[in-house]
């Protein structure tokens, strides 16, 4: 009894914060109006789903999400794992530590700290700017091209959070038998046939297993990032499925087709986490339960 007791603040907050909300799908069936309430409101059925479908920006948005969160999945997965290789291959244990720390710092710093630094360096006259300055060439307006913009959010994102990625691959690589490569080693193979023949190998349950699970956040895109560095001149190639909701629900006052496009989001989500972990079953025996 006392350890359930302990447990009841944790388990109220979570009713109220996490389970009390989705009462508020009920929004996306109706004409939602603020002073009538949940239960006054008229319904509408899925008028709201076929009015926002039929936006024009909304096939936009989804490609932009997808397109978004897919280029940082392959890249959140393949940096982390070459540097994983790169640092496996020094000797000297200190300078080792050493670089696996500077990597890893960039996890803990809020998007809110990296968004100002990231608008800075790549701004007209930022750092990045005035080193294309100094060789003669046009400022870029990084920051208002659509292309550009794209690249700088999947290349951010990738480098806030490869630390913490490469750190898993890391101990992965230490779970393999050193007999192995002792044994490569007698046979004549060098440290690229170890590599690929050994270290490769002995990861692909782990790259496996974070590729199958990762799945289930193709249509998360970032929406924090995105919403503190994008403007108005890259909402065609930036703008994703959280920060369209949230432009539709807060500033234009439209809180059903809002609901709408969360509870849209949240279906697909769903059904793409069960696969992911159905895949991760499948393929690396992983269960949550």
């Amino acid at each position: 009894m006392p350890l359930h007791l302990m447990l009841l603040p944790g388990v109220l907050v979570t009713l109220v914060y996490a389970y009390g909300p989705i009462l508020g799908v009920v929004m996306a069936f109706q004409k939602y109006e603020p002073v009538l309430g949940f239960f006054k409101s008229k319904w509408v059925g899925l008028k709201n789903f076929r009015y926002v479908f039929n936006l024009p920006d909304f096939n936009q948005v989804l490609w932009n999400t997808v397109l978004i969160a897919s280029l940082k999945i392959i890249f959140s997965l393949a940096v982390p794992l070459i540097l994983a290789l790169l640092l496996n291959e020094i000797t000297k244990k200190w300078f080792q530590r050493m670089i696996q720390t500077s990597i890893f710092l960039p996890f803990f710093l809020a998007w809110t700290v990296l968004g100002g630094v990231i608008l800075e360096l790549f701004s007209l006259r930022g750092p990045v700017n005035g080193m294309i300055s100094s060789m003669g060439l046009e400022p870029i307006m990084f920051m208002g091209s659509n292309n550009w913009f794209r690249a700088i959010m999947v290349g951010s994102d990738v480098w806030k959070g490869m630390g913490y990625n490469m750190i898993i691959f890391l101990a992965a690589i230490t779970g393999i038998n050193a007999s192995l490569y002792e044994a490569a080693e007698v046979d004549g193979a060098g440290k690229w046939k170890q590599m690929m023949h050994i270290t490769l190998p002995g990861m692909m349950p782990i790259i496996i297993l974070m590729t199958t699970l990762s799945l289930g956040n193709i249509l998360n895109a970032g929406f924090d990032q995105i919403l503190i560095m994008y403007n108005p001149t890259v909402y065609q190639g930036a703008d994703i499925i959280d920060t369209f909701t949230y432009r539709l629900g807060l500033f234009s006052q439209q809180f059903a087709p809002a609901a709408a496009v969360g509870l849209f989001k949240s279906g697909i989500s769903v059904g793409l986490v069960s696969l992911s972990y159905y895949l991760a079953y499948k393929f690396s025996n992983y269960r949550i339960f």
